[in-house]
């Protein structure tokens, strides 16, 4: 098979996000400039420097997933398991015996199953090592949720997670898309998943100084690329894409959502929280997606930012966005989404390549909430505060994490042959 000729297109989505259980909920959560930060509500955190996260309200796994299957499945391979249901209904794709080899699974964490840890450690220490679960490591181990969606479905294809700290989600996506693309699979179901609110998972990350403690009122707290930014807020969540090799989708009569055209991967290999301080390997891992799209960089009409909300990181993605767009940075929009529902670690990448699939699909782009005080680091077209509509053709998903990860999605308008 000429790998050249294979396109990729994105023929469905499922999300369960601190906006809602699904992804017309968390869309329109989304433009309407709403915040899904609260207190923590899923551990007492009292005497925690930080007490806020973005938390997945009202979500009942038995609603979904039977009641046995749902117990011997960590939180995060649950959320990931609904939101790939979602994906699949909502392509209609149907994985059956004629296709199932040739249907693949990547769903990234950059953590995995803290709260399972967390849980029977507690449970090793105050009753003994014989009432820890049978199922802790296979509940725990980070590849569980692309494991249990593979089962849910009988995908037997390419089946693994990638794990690349906060760039976990997109890598999935990319990898997906160079699955598929090389003909390796027909269809990926990708994207990533992660909840880790939990005491250690939030002392964790409290000291190393990353979380704001802007306690007071939490949804003020993720303030991306405003001089008053004071670090990130954890969230949690998991999105799925339905992704095909055109050819197939347009053979079974599949809706066309949009087209991965472009990834872009590199290391910053400077150090293992930092990014590098010039933003090179952020610009390089950019400009690799957007080349590899074919497109240029004023091709490129909305950005969704990694955006942290910490001081260095904000600063840092604003340089070197400048070094691939020169004079343009000034005038393409970009925003943070993670204003609203916190960072998502593993999941980021999935629900910000979301992002920008509606916004090709709805001409609208969401806001970077929060943004009051101007940065003289920070100064490009972030979006402050309320949504645009813009007809948007191209679109650049930035994801970059720990270890000096960066991962880069294009997404475009699909446009036929």
């Amino acid at each position: 098979m000429d790998v050249s000729v294979n396109r990729v297109v994105i023929t469905g989505l499922g999300a369960i996000t601190p906006l809602g259980l699904d992804v017309e909920t968390t869309w329109e959560g989304l433009i309407a400039g709403k915040s899904g930060i609260d207190y923590i509500t899923q551990f007492d955190a009292e005497g925690f420097e930080t007490r806020i996260a973005g938390e997945v309200k009202g979500f009942e796994p038995a609603d979904y997933i039977g009641r046995k299957e749902a117990r011997r499945m960590d939180r995060f391979s649950q959320l990931a398991v609904v939101a790939a249901m979602q994906a699949v209904q909502g392509a209609k794709v149907e994985i059956d015996d004629d296709i199932r080899d040739n249907v693949g699974v990547l769903v990234g964490s950059g953590i995995g199953g803290l709260m399972t840890l967390s849980e029977q450690l507690s449970i090793l220490l105050e009753r003994g090592p014989d009432r820890v679960s049978p199922f802790m490591v296979p509940m725990m181990i980070a590849d569980m949720a692309s494991a249990q969606v593979s089962i849910t479905f009988g995908a037997r294809g390419p089946n693994f997670c990638p794990t690349s700290a906060c760039s976990s989600g997109s890598d999935a996506i990319g990898t997906a898309y160079e699955i598929i693309k090389r003909g390796d699979a027909q269809v990926m179901l990708a994207g990533g998943a992660e909840s880790i609110i939990t005491p250690i998972g939030v002392a964790g990350f409290i000291a190393n100084r990353a979380l704001s403690n802007h306690n007071d009122p939490p949804q003020k707290a993720s303030r991306p690329f405003d001089a008053e930014r004071d670090g990130f807020v954890i969230g949690e969540g998991a999105v799925v894409f339905v992704m095909e090799d055109l050819a197939y989708a347009q053979k079974r009569g599949a809706r066309i959502l949009a087209e991965v055209t472009g990834y872009g991967a590199s290391s910053d290999a400077v150090h293992i929280t930092a990014p590098a301080e010039d933003g090179e390997g952020a610009a390089r891992a950019m400009k690799m997606a957007i080349r590899k799209a074919r497109l240029e960089p004023t091709d490129i009409g909305y950005i969704n930012a990694h955006g942290t909300s910490t001081p260095l990181n904000d600063k840092i993605e604003t340089m070197a966005i400048k070094s691939v767009f020169g004079d343009y940075a000034y005038h393409v929009p970009i925003s943070s989404t993670k204003s609203m529902t916190g960072h998502l670690l593993g999941a980021a990448g999935a629900i910000e390549g979301l992002v920008c699939i509606k916004a090709i699909e709805t001409g609208v782009i969401p806001p970077t909430i929060n943004y009051t005080t101007p940065d003289s680091d920070c100064d490009l077209d972030y979006v402050p505060n309320q949504a645009r509509q813009v007809k948007v053709t191209a679109a650049l998903s930035n994801s970059f994490g720990f270890g000096g990860h960066n991962s880069v999605l294009v997404f475009q308008e699909f446009r036929g042959a």
